[in-house]
């Protein structure tokens, strides 16, 4: 995924720059769904259409992006629910100044969070009419979600029903592309750590300790992890469209396609592990299962924030299931040695790549002024440097590159159809990652290449400076949550009566998803549930944004490791820490060093220092990085 990344990025994004963002079109399909919500045999009254896929995946194939087809709103997070009378786009934080310019008129922005505002679940309980018939698509709901639905509902007089056949809005959407059938390839022990026997193996040890028969694997990152393979039918993503049932003594990988995506030698391996069959005939199979099945004892489990109700319907219904969080989610969390080395050093390369690729551009922005960069052309040479090192494989996500008020949507991305030019005398915010065969990154840096900030930039990037410090130093006793932590990270912008609304990190992949949970850092009531561990690998992002002027963000990836010279044991706990494994300077233009401690600059220019040795031994033939990075670590 070289340059040809960003010809298939520019034709997956092009259905909103050139049709989507109509008001005219927008409203046809309003319309058009409307009227199949009204001919349909299950009569609904309103639709909920979310942005997942079957798979609960956060980022989807093009052909699962319903919920930006019928709204134009193309952020990552967001569930539009539409009735006869009312379109209302429910979506969080990170989006409300995106999902603003990008809804017609015909959409009302319900703004999640903000005070009295509802989510999508409290909307059609409590603001549609008593007695209304809520349509979903069982491929797509979550069974946990569906089950506490139709408790809530009932409460009301209103009923969740499932639509039967093709979802309406692929009834309407006549020019759906189709699914992705990419290759599927081998993912390497060297870099996996763990061979897939292993792994099959670990997982039917918890499945007979339970006393389960078996379980359906939804979640195509667990998929891949667990069977040791990779894909790209996702965008930005190495994974690939798959169900996966294993029991006690088989395993089954439903893949489409799979004489043509797997190799030979890659299908030989395999048949000693697990049966390879069509990806259409897992709820077929599931089906027969439960036919045959009249011992109440061997159940499935299957995660219900996971699962789509199809699945839990073919099985029987819930009353024959086992609902439990994946055992597979926790152990793709905690990394082993091999992925956490593969990650130490895919982000020493990837810092060398991010360094040349911001000295080239603030050389370019200062010393080279009448050329005109467009906010595109940067987050393009950004990714033409990464591809020529070792491993790359592509981008992990799409390159945030924002100028100015750009930075203040949080997750901006530009296109060659609108993309700013870049001013030096603005502040610079660049979000980007990559995968590697050995890691996955994901880096923030905010930079101000010419000119002087304003009092308050300053003040406010060094108190996201500071929330960054808070984290990483954080020392905390084995228990403790990211939800905990949240509010450290906040402090010192709090001081100011400043905040973000995104958390704090979030887990990050072994050249997998680059938002991986189930932990994090942040407000959410999931990241209370799960307490950091051993090998955990988080990021640290705090930011500032100021609508119509500028974004701060500054991430780093942190493992969660055990910190030496602990001197005391209270309550026989072990304690906890975090160990950065990102190497880009900070930068110093925009530091008001007046509200660094002495222990923040210590903490700065020890970074610094360590950016100095990561990098200059393999920057040892390029001046201009090797100046920039001289310049931008000079001790504060």
């Amino acid at each position: 995924m070289h340059r040809s990344t960003n010809v298939l990025r520019s034709f997956q994004r092009s259905f909103v720059s050139s049709s989507t963002n109509n008001s005219h079109a927008l409203n046809n399909r309003l319309n058009a769904l409307r009227e199949t919500m009204a001919s349909s045999p299950e009569k609904i009254d309103a639709f909920v259409i979310p942005s997942e896929d079957a798979h609960q995946s956060e980022y989807t194939a093009e052909c699962d992006n319903r919920r930006a087809w019928i709204s134009g709103f193309t952020g990552s997070a967001g569930c539009a629910v539409v009735s006869q009378d009312v379109a209302a786009l429910f979506t969080d934080g990170r989006y409300f100044l995106q999902a603003s310019q990008e809804l017609s008129d015909d959409w009302t922005l319900m703004k999640q969070g903000m005070p009295g505002v509802p989510d999508w679940k409290e909307y059609i309980i409590k603001d549609l009419p008593q007695g209304s018939r809520i349509g979903i698509d069982p491929s797509i709901i979550t069974v946990g979600d569906a089950i506490a639905l139709e408790k809530d509902l009932a409460s009301v007089g209103s009923k969740l029903v499932p639509v039967q056949g093709e979802n309406p809005i692929d009834q309407i959407r006549k020019d759906r592309p189709v699914r992705p059938t990419l290759p599927v390839v081998d993912h390497d022990v060297k870099y996996a750590g763990q061979s897939r026997e292993a792994k099959l193996h670990d997982l039917r040890l918890v499945l007979a300790q339970k006393g389960y028969e078996g379980t359906v694997v939804s979640a195509l990152d667990e998929i891949a992890w667990l069977l040791n393979l990779r894909g790209s039918d996702i965008h930005c993503c190495p994974i690939f469209f798959a169900y996966c049932v294993v029991t006690r003594d088989h395993a089954v990988l439903y893949v489409a396609n799979a004489d043509e995506r797997l190799s030979a030698q890659l299908r030989s391996e395999l048949d000693d592990y697990v049966q390879i069959k069509s990806y259409d005939s897992i709820l077929d199979d599931l089906q027969s299962y439960n036919k045959k099945s009249s011992d109440n004892n061997k159940r499935f489990m299957v995660d219900p924030e996971l699962t789509n109700l199809s699945i839990v319907q073919a099985l029987g219904g819930k009353d024959k299931l086992v609902f439990e969080s994946s055992p597979i989610t926790i152990a793709k969390a905690i990394k082993n040695e091999a992925e956490l080395n593969g990650l130490r050093e895919a982000h020493k390369r990837d810092a060398v790549a991010v360094s040349k690729h911001f000295a080239w551009l603030s050389n370019q922005l200062r010393n080279n002024k009448q050329q005109r960069l467009h906010e595109v052309d940067a987050a393009q040479h950004l990714e033409d440097i990464r591809c020529q090192f070792k491993n790359y494989v592509g981008m992990s996500f799409d390159t945030v590159a924002a100028t100015g008020s750009n930075g203040a949507i949080i997750h901006y991305q530009p296109s060659p159809d609108h993309s700013a030019i870049i001013d030096p005398k603005q502040i610079y915010l660049c979000d980007s990652g990559a995968h590697y065969l050995d890691g996955t990154t994901d880096i923030t840096r905010t930079y101000l290449f010419d000119g002087q900030p304003t009092e308050f930039q300053k003040r406010a990037f060094t108190r996201v400076m500071q929330s960054h410090i808070a984290v990483d130093k954080a020392i905390f006793p084995t228990g403790v949550t990211g939800y905990q932590l949240d509010s450290i990270a906040r402090q010192p912008l709090w001081q100011d009566g400043l905040d973000f609304r995104h958390g704090t990190g979030h887990g990050v992949g072994a050249y997998l998803n680059v938002h991986e949970g189930p932990h994090g850092i942040g407000g959410r009531q999931a990241y209370s549930q799960v307490p950091f561990q051993e090998g955990m690998v988080v990021t640290n992002e705090p930011g500032y944004y100021q609508d119509g002027e500028f974004g701060i963000r500054l991430e780093n990836v942190l493992i969660v490791t055990r910190p030496k010279n602990i001197p005391y044991c209270f309550g026989d706990r072990d304690y906890l820490g975090f160990e950065h494994i990102t190497f880009v300077p900070f930068g110093k233009r925009l530091f008001d060093t007046k509200l660094l401690s002495e222990s923040d600059r210590q903490w700065i220019n020890n970074y610094h220092q360590e950016c100095r040795r990561v990098l200059e031994p393999q920057l040892v033939n390029d001046n201009q990085t090797l100046k920039w990075v001289e310049e931008e670590t000079e001790p504060l």
